[in-house]
């Protein structure tokens, strides 16, 4: 059973500019989430910055979106930066992705449409600010006495960080080599899509890497709900979506079998560190 330590631990809190953007985003990022998830895809892809399809792709990203809204909620509600930091970055890398990936297609998007001013907006920015706010707020913390809750167990640390290299790996093959990963993938992608896929296997794998390398509970809780929930988005879309997806080919039952064991681990270890905090 662990222990709390008799040492005082010091609070620190998320900067004032972190908590505005993070209730900024919050709301964009759950109407993205029914224009994608919820909306018929006739619907939202006439009023996306791009018609995604198929639906699979959209219900991925939507999913992405609504998990990205719980973790901006928690490090509203929470407050704390030791609930925060570990996942701030890996939203960068994303947000840098989704950045670069529309530059690169930059043809593929409707222009004249909010949705992708806004989209422009946020991908051209957040990349450049989000460090900046995280490295003063991690100045902060510096030197202070943060309570780390309970340590995650060894085997755990090295499952996400096994788990964070395979999601890290999988998301430059797709961005650095779309065409070779189409032909693999288990239902229908662009060039553009493989580099928006890129950008939601990126934000997890160096979430995920990150928890390995910090090891402290207080850090990962947020990070590991976010993702569980995420994930159950994904496998839901899996069934709605699932005529999109060639059954007879490995790679769909490879797709489904991994997010329902990556799900299954997320479970453990959240049950597993809170039976002993």
């Amino acid at each position: 059973m662990h222990t709390r330590s008799s040492t005082k631990s010091d609070v620190v809190h998320v900067h004032a500019w972190i908590l505005i953007l993070a209730v900024l985003l919050v709301p964009v990022l759950a109407v993205a989430f029914i224009i994608l998830y919820v909306l018929p895809q006739d619907v939202g892809g006439n009023i996306f910055a791009w018609p995604v399809a198929p639906q699979m792709t959209a219900m991925m990203l939507g999913a992405t979106y609504m998990g990205g809204a719980y973790f901006f909620a928690a490090v509203v509600l929470s407050r704390q930066w030791r609930h925060a930091w570990l996942g701030l970055l890996p939203v960068t890398a994303f947000a840098a992705t989704l950045g670069i990936a529309t530059l690169v297609h930059w043809d593929r998007f409707v222009h004249e449409r909010f949705t992708f001013q806004i989209w422009a907006f946020l991908y051209f920015t957040v990349p450049f600010i989000l460090p900046v706010l995280w490295y003063r707020n991690q100045r902060l913390a510096a030197g202070a006495n943060v309570e780390r809750e309970v340590e995650l167990l060894p085997a755990s640390r090295w499952a996400f960080g096994a788990l964070g290299a395979i999601l890290t790996i999988a998301s430059l093959l797709l961005f650095l080599f779309p065409e070779a990963m189409i032909a693999t993938w288990p239902w229908t992608l662009t060039p553009l899509t493989a580099r928006i896929m890129a950008a939601m296997f990126i934000l997890p794998g160096l979430a995920d890497l990150s928890v390995a390398y910090d090891g402290s509970w207080s850090g990962a809780r947020y990070i590991l709900q976010a993702q569980a929930f995420t994930i159950i988005l994904m496998l839901i879309a899996t069934y709605v979506a699932r005529a999109d997806f060639n059954w007879g080919h490995p790679a769909s039952w490879l797709f489904t079998g991994a997010m329902s064991l990556i799900l299954l681990l997320i479970a453990f270890v959240y049950i597993s560190a809170e039976r002993r905090y």
